[in-house]
């Protein structure tokens, strides 16, 4: 059994430093402040309840393989037919993010890049999230979506193309000098 001040002192020491990247990951899962909040908060109980068996090392993946697990276990239990095909967490998980609404953007460029990227098949949209918009190095965002980090630097490649050729399409691509 741990001593509770050392449990405490990790805790203060590796998990609290990350929760400002845990909920901007838990919002990119849930797209719900919400329920991006109570994800965060069973993480952290789950963390604390585990950190005297945490050995330091990688906290913020750590941390993230928590997250991403208690969400799929929360996802689960409210939908118990996904324990009978686990696939379909995945499918679900794409559903929910396709729920995604606009928050007034009235800048005109700024409206296209929140079209090219819901226009992303789901697994690229997911790690250009991930990666560029809640800051994520790729070996954090492999470990929450339980890919090789190469997975992650080829979906990221991908998605970026596909952005830009999208708003090069519709006249915001750069441009060229005389």
């Amino acid at each position: 059994m741990s001593d509770a001040t050392t449990d405490d002192t990790a805790f203060e020491r590796y998990v609290l430093p990350e929760i400002e990247v845990l909920l901007r990951v838990a919002h990119s899962l849930t797209r719900n402040h919400a329920e991006a909040e109570d994800l965060v908060q069973d993480t952290l109980l789950r963390a604390y309840r585990g950190i005297d068996g945490f050995d330091g090392r990688h906290p913020r993946a750590w941390l993230l393989t928590i997250l991403r697990n208690t969400h799929i276990n929360r996802n689960r239990r409210r939908r118990p037919e996904l324990l009978r095909d686990p696939d379909a967490t995945d499918r679900m998980i794409s559903a929910a993010s396709d729920e995604r609404t606009d928050a007034g953007v009235d800048d005109e460029i700024d409206v296209e890049i929140i079209r090219a990227l819901d226009s992303l098949d789901e697994p690229f949209r997911r790690v250009v999230e991930l990666v560029d918009i809640d800051g994520l190095s790729y070996a954090e965002a492999a470990e929450v979506l339980d890919v090789p980090v190469g997975t992650v630097m080829s979906r990221l490649h991908r998605g970026r193309t596909r952005i830009r050729y999208r708003l090069d399409k519709v006249g915001f691509g750069p441009r060229s000098q005389p």
